[in-house]
C-alpha cells in the first residue's frame, strides 16, 4: 500500500479548520479581536484581509484524525479542532513576547507591532475563546458529559503546557540540565498538547475512554520525537528550508536534547570544552566549535536516534486498538514524518 502523503492529510482538514476557527473570530469592529486575526495572518496591521503563511496546524489535524480513526464525523470534532489550534496560537503569542522574537512566518510578531500590554491581552482572550469554542461540540450532538470529559483533557493539558514553558525559560538562566529535566519539559510544552489534541478528537468520535486514552499516548510520545527531531534541525537544519540560520540554538544557547545529552553523557574532554564555551560569549568561532564538539561526540546521530525511539513507542500505543485501517495508516505517515522532516 503507498503511504499517504504528509500534505495532502494535513490539507485535507486545514480549511474546515480554518473555517472554524474565522466563525469564532467573527466579531466585526472589534479592535481585541483585530489583534488576533493580524497575529493568526488573515489580516495586515491596518485591517485589510490578506492570506498570510502559517503553520502545519498538526494539532488540530491529529484531533480530526482520531476522530476519524475511531469511526466518527469530523463534524462532531470540529470545534475541538478550532479550539485546540485558537489556544496553541494563544501560546505562541506569550512566547514571541518570552523569547523577545521580532518575527514569526515572516511578519512582524503581534507584540512587536503592537506592544507588549496588547498582546498580553489578545493572547488571553485567545485562551478564552478557545475555551468557549470547545463546548460548542454540543452543537454538533456530542453528549455533554463527553464534552466535559475533553474540556477536562485540554485543560490538564493547559496545566502542563505552562509547567513546560516555565521550565523552557528557567533553563535559560541555568548552566546544567538533566536529560530527566529536558524530557519533563518538552513532555509540557511540546506534546501535552497534541496528545490532548488526539484524545479529544477521539472523544468527539464516540470511543471508548480506554480507546481515546490510547490514541493520546501515541500522540504525547509523537509530540516528544518531533521535538527532538526540532533540535536537531535547530542545530544542523538548513537555513533554506527552516528559515532560521544554521546552529541558531547554539547561538542562543539553547538546551536542546542535543547539548544537554553531551554535557551529561559525552566524553569528559568535550563536556569540559563545551563547559568553556557555553561559560563566555558565543561568538561565530565558538558556535562553529560546539557543533563540531557536539558531532564528534556524537550527538547528533543519538539524537535521531531518540526521536525515533519515541516514535516508535507512541506507535505501539496502538496496538490492539480497532481503527479504521486508512485513517492509522496516515497516522503512521504522520509519525514518520516527525522524524524525516527538514522544516
Amino acid at each position: 500500500m503507498v503511504e499517504p502523503a504528509v500534505n495532502d492529510i494535513l490539507s485535507r482538514y486545514r480549511q474546515p479548520v480554518l473555517g472554524a476557527m474565522r466563525a469564532a473570530l467573527d466579531r466585526p469592529g472589534i479592535e481585541h479581536i483585530a489583534l488576533m486575526r493580524y497575529h493568526l495572518g488573515w489580516e495586515d496591521a491596518h485591517g485589510a484581509a490578506i492570506d498570510a503563511p502559517g503553520g502545519k496546524m498538526l494539532r488540530p489535524a491529529f484531533c480530526l484524525l482520531s476522530c476519524e480513526a475511531v469511526g466518527g464525523d469530523i463534524a462532531r470534532a470540529l470545534s475541538a479542532a478550532a479550539a485546540i489550534e485558537l489556544l496553541h496560537n494563544f501560546t505562541l503569542i506569550h512566547d514571541d513576547i518570552e523569547d523577545a522574537s521580532d518575527t514569526r512566518h515572516g511578519r512582524e510578531t503581534l507584540w512587536r507591532r503592537f506592544g507588549i500590554p496588547l498582546a498580553i491581552n489578545a493572547g488571553d482572550g485567545l485562551f478564552v475563546l478557545a475555551q468557549r469554542t470547545l463546548l460548542d461540540m454540543t452543537d454538533a450532538g456530542v453528549p455533554a458529559d463527553r464534552v466535559i470529559e475533553a474540556a477536562r483533557v485540554l485543560n490538564e493539558a493547559c496545566i502542563v503546557l505552562c509547567e513546560g514553558q516555565h521550565a523552557d525559560i528557567s533553563f535559560e538562566s541555568r548552566h546544567r540540565v538533566s536529560l530527566g529535566e529536558y524530557e519533563a519539559m518538552i513532555a509540557g510544552k511540546t506534546a501535552s498538547l497534541l496528545g490532548a489534541s488526539a484524545q479529544i478528537g477521539a472523544i468527539a468520535g464516540g470511543a471508548d475512554n480506554a480507546t481515546a486514552a490510547a490514541l493520546g499516548e501515541c500522540a504525547r510520545k509523537l509530540g516528544m520525537g518531533f521535538q527532538v527531531q526540532d533540535d536537531v534541525l535547530g542545530i544542523w537544519g538548513d537555513a533554506a528550508v527552516t528559515g532560521k540560520p544554521v546552529a541558531d540554538d547554539i547561538r542562543s544557547k539553547k538546551r536542546s536534547f542535543p547539548v544537554v545529552w553531551a554535557f551529561e553523557r559525552a566524553p569528559a574532554a568535550v563536556r569540559e570544552r563545551l563547559d568553556t564555551i557555553y561559560g563566555g560569549d558565543m561568538s561565530e568561532p565558538a558556535v562553529n566549535e560546539a557543533v563540531a564538539l557536539l558531532a564528534e561526540a556524537g550527538a547528533r546521530a543519538t539524537s535521531t536516534t531518540e526521536a525515533g525511539r519515541w516514535v516508535t513507542d507512541g506507535l505501539r500505543a496502538l496496538d490492539g486498538l480497532r481503527l479504521e485501517p486508512s485513517r492509522r495508516l496516515e497516522i503512521e505517515a504522520l509519525a514518520a514524518f516527525f522524524v524525516r522532516r527538514d522544516a
